[in-house]
Formats: C-alpha cells, sequence, structure tokens
C-alpha cells in the first residue's frame, strides 16, 4: 500500500511538473530570446543559452520608439483607475451591503447585468462621447468609462456583508458619520479584498488593449500594449529584439505587483469565497 501511495504521489509530481514547464517555458522563451539578435530567435532548434544582444536591442528600443513615454501613460493610467476604482467600488459595494432601500435588489441587478455586455457593443457610443467632450488622446478617456465596474462593486459588496452590522450602530451611538464609518471602519477591514480587487483592476487596465487603440492615436499618448502592436505593423520591418524587449518590459509591473501582494490577493479571494 504505501508503494503504491509513493507511486501515485511521484506521478503526480511528474505530471505537475511537466505542466508548470509548459506554463513557465514560453515566459522562459521571452527572456532568453530578448537577448538574442534577429536572425538568431527563430533558429531551430531554438537557442536554450543567454546571449549577449539584451542592452543593444533596449538602446535600439529607446531609439526608436518612445517606450518610456508609453510606460509612464500605461503606469498613470493603470494607478489612477485602480485607486478610483477601489474607491468608489468600495463605496457602491457598502451602500448594497449595509443600506436597505427601493429597488436595491433591481438596481444591483442591472448593475450585474451591464457584465453581460460584450465591450464591443460600447464602442461606438463611447467613442462619439469622448469626441464631444474632447478625450480623444487624453487618459480620461480610458479612465472615466471604465470606473463603472460592475464586477467591483458585486465582489466588495459581497465581503461587506459579512462586517458585522452592531460595529456599524455603535459607531453611529458615538456620532459616527457613515463616510467616517466608511474611511475609519469599513475600508481598514476590509483590506484583503481590496489588495485582490487593486491587483485585478491594474492587470486589466496595464493590457487594456483595445479601447486606447481606438482613442489614443496620438503615439505620445498611447499605452505600452497598443506601441508594441505599432512595432509588428504589417508593411514595416519588424525588429523581434526590441519587441521582445519591450514585452518583458511590459510584463515586470504586473508581475513584481502580483508577487509583492500575493498573500493579500489569496486572502481577499478566500475571504469572497466564504464571507457572501
Amino acid at each position: 500500500m504505501r508503494k503504491d501511495k509513493k507511486l501515485k504521489i511521484t506521478l503526480m509530481y511528474i505530471v505537475l511538473g511537466i505542466i508548470c514547464l509548459f506554463s513557465v517555458y514560453p515566459f522562459i522563451w521571452l527572456i532568453i530570446s530578448s537577448t538574442l539578435s534577429d536572425t538568431d530567435i527563430f533558429k531551430l532548434p531554438p537557442k536554450l543559452f543567454f546571449g549577449n544582444n539584451f542592452f543593444k536591442n533596449f538602446e535600439n528600443l529607446n531609439i526608436n520608439q518612445p517606450i518610456w513615454k508609453a510606460f509612464k501613460n500605461s503606469m498613470f493610467i493603470s494607478v489612477t483607475y485602480t485607486i478610483l476604482t477601489l474607491y468608489l467600488s468600495s463605496l457602491a459595494g457598502y451602500t448594497f451591503a449595509k443600506f436597505d432601500f427601493k429597488f436595491k435588489n433591481i438596481l444591483l441587478g442591472i448593475v450585474l447585468m451591464t457584465m453581460m455586455l460584450p465591450v464591443q457593443v460600447t464602442l461606438i457610443p463611447l467613442f462619439k462621447i469622448s469626441i464631444a467632450l474632447g478625450w480623444q488622446n487624453k487618459a480620461a478617456a480610458i479612465v472615466i468609462p471604465a470606473l463603472a465596474n460592475a464586477f467591483g462593486v458585486f465582489f466588495m459588496k459581497q465581503n461587506m456583508a459579512s462586517i458585522p452590522t452592531e460595529l456599524l450602530e455603535s459607531a453611529r451611538i458615538d456620532g459616527a458619520s457613515e463616510f467616517s464609518i466608511f474611511h475609519k471602519i469599513i475600508l481598514p477591514t476590509s483590506l484583503p479584498p481590496l489588495a485582490a480587487l487593486g491587483i485585478l483592476s491594474f492587470i486589466q487596465q496595464w493590457g487594456n488593449f483595445l479601447w486606447p487603440l481606438i482613442i489614443l492615436q496620438d503615439k505620445e499618448s498611447t499605452t505600452l500594449p497598443v506601441l508594441l502592436s505599432m512595432m509588428v505593423q504589417r508593411g514595416q520591418v519588424v525588429h523581434y529584439g526590441e519587441v521582445l524587449v519591450g514585452t518583458m518590459f511590459s510584463i515586470l509591473p504586473v508581475l513584481v505587483i502580483f508577487l509583492l501582494l500575493q498573500k493579500y490577493f489569496i486572502a481577499g479571494i478566500y475571504s469572497g469565497s466564504v464571507k457572501g
């Protein structure tokens, strides 16, 4: 029996190792290929060792493309969107979780129904509104429409529903206003779900491609994903070494944020699954 159990565990680890290798290999290939010249990147069999062209590729990328400007644009848009989404989603979630008002369930249902709408359905009206407001080539066109985050509202509502109502009532008896309760009690006790929603919101906006491609038509105002797509357009010479360096450059912020906050991310997702 022990031998059979050890064999099963060994086989399980082998299968998991193979799956892990397939999952990690594209990232390893990206890192290795970013150090190679354009001619070496697609050679068969693929090279398994680092080259010496990383700094040359990075220098050429800086010369040929406004990579730092695109990075700053993406970072500003993603950070601004994440902060505002966390605050507004928490405020709306708190309202749905702890207040009773007319048509509450109907309104929540309408909010959740917006999650079913494909992004493509809203592109034309959103474009016309943004142009009318003078938001073309401006970060406001990306940030403000996306603040109506139905998932964020529902996620925070589910987590805040478990906060004891007695705690809030005692604060009201002591004379605390609703905004004071929200800022001093609700937000501090909701840090894990806030961290989870923050990571998801940042990743969503950092990788946002379609809408920025449409509304940010100026190269100086464009974001990193759109800039990378411009580098591989038809009808121009593609320098894949530069593209891969730029791609690796775009992955790092998301990777760093997830590694720093993964403990809170897991706690936030878990709390959302058991508190509802």
